[in-house]
């Protein structure tokens, strides 16, 4: 069941996923199907179209949508659900990796979830505000609910439950030995990122903190834009302990250390041809952007990952 939540206008998805993580071939096939058929997920025969359970095709609904690869168009002109750029670019027939076949797309889905808010909230707070390394999953649960509060947003205790075991359970594989039905038993194509370690003898989860040597350059640097993407409006230069430290971040969401952050900043100064720069002033470093166009920067961020993928 899908719960709406609405925070200054804006609505926030909670639930959507039926508790399910989605599976190596769910976005694929969601996305092929919404792209012939933008209302497929409303239809009768959607069950046999995907193959699934009625929960199921709701859940692949809702991680097409979270992870940034359709968008909802139902009240528009178009209808239904439609291909993002992303979407398109990625997992089309001839896109650059339909099947995720590359670790460096599992980064990229990762940042997708975390970055867009509306149907991926608490993974945005998980990975990008809560700055524990180590903790029960009480305390990040108590955090969640906080970060709610704070923002206006009314949900139940059992819902904030039910978000963060989907979240956890997106990232840690299933444990050998846990009395566990055939589906909690399927790990998310997530977990290979290795982002979080459970502990369960002290039933505790640990973040992973330092290089991500299958995350690529020009992964990182998409992320990096489209957080950039904002704050360029109205300056031209970003403290790199801003890129490292602040909430939604690309050093947070991807749980960087200082010198893997610098080291990426370093091969993207080259691969955009000194459109960003790295300069120390005053003892502070920061990244500079030179010839910058803001309403280009999406733009950018595509040609970054073609640029890998292509």
């Amino acid at each position: 069941m899908t719960a709406l939540v609405s925070e200054k206008k804006r609505l926030y998805a909670f639930g959507g996923h039926e508790k399910f993580v989605f599976r190596q071939s769910w976005l694929k096939k969601g996305f092929d199907l919404a792209s012939a058929e933008p209302t497929i997920f409303t239809r009768n025969d959607a069950l046999v179209r995907l193959g699934v359970g009625k929960n199921m095709v709701r859940s692949i609904r809702y991680w097409c949508l979270a992870l940034g690869l359709l968008e909802d168009h139902s009240n528009g002109p178009k209808g239904g659900l439609q291909p993002t750029a992303l979407g398109e670019r990625l997992l089309s027939d001839g896109g650059w990796d339909p099947y995720l076949e590359d670790t460096a797309t599992l980064w990229l889905l990762h940042w997708q979830l975390v970055w867009g808010k509306r149907h991926s909230l608490v993974w945005h707070y998980v990975f990008t505000t809560f700055l524990d390394r180590e903790f029960p999953r009480q305390r990040l649960a108590e955090f969640v609910g906080r970060q709610l509060d704070h923002e206006g947003i009314l949900t139940t205790p059992q819902m904030i439950e039910r978000e963060i075991d989907v979240c956890l359970r997106t990232y840690v594989p299933a444990q050998m030995g846990q009395s566990l039905n055939f589906e909690d038993s399927l790990n998310c194509p997530l977990a290979e990122l290795g982002l979080i370690r459970s502990v369960p003898e002290e039933r505790l989860f640990s973040f992973v903190i330092g290089p991500k040597s299958l995350l690529s350059a020009e992964v990182f640097g998409y992320a990096l834009f489209l957080y950039l993407k904002p704050i360029a409006e109205r300056q031209r230069a970003v403290a790199v302990d801003d890129l490292l430290y602040k909430a939604g971040s690309p050093g947070q969401a991807f749980k960087l250390d200082e010198n893997s952050v610098v080291a990426y900043l370093e091969t993207l100064e080259n691969l955009t041809n000194g459109q960003i720069g790295l300069q120390e002033t005053a003892g502070i470093r920061q990244l500079y952007l030179h010839d910058w166009r803001s309403d280009r920067i999406m733009e950018q961020a595509l040609e970054l990952l073609h640029a890998y993928y292509g």
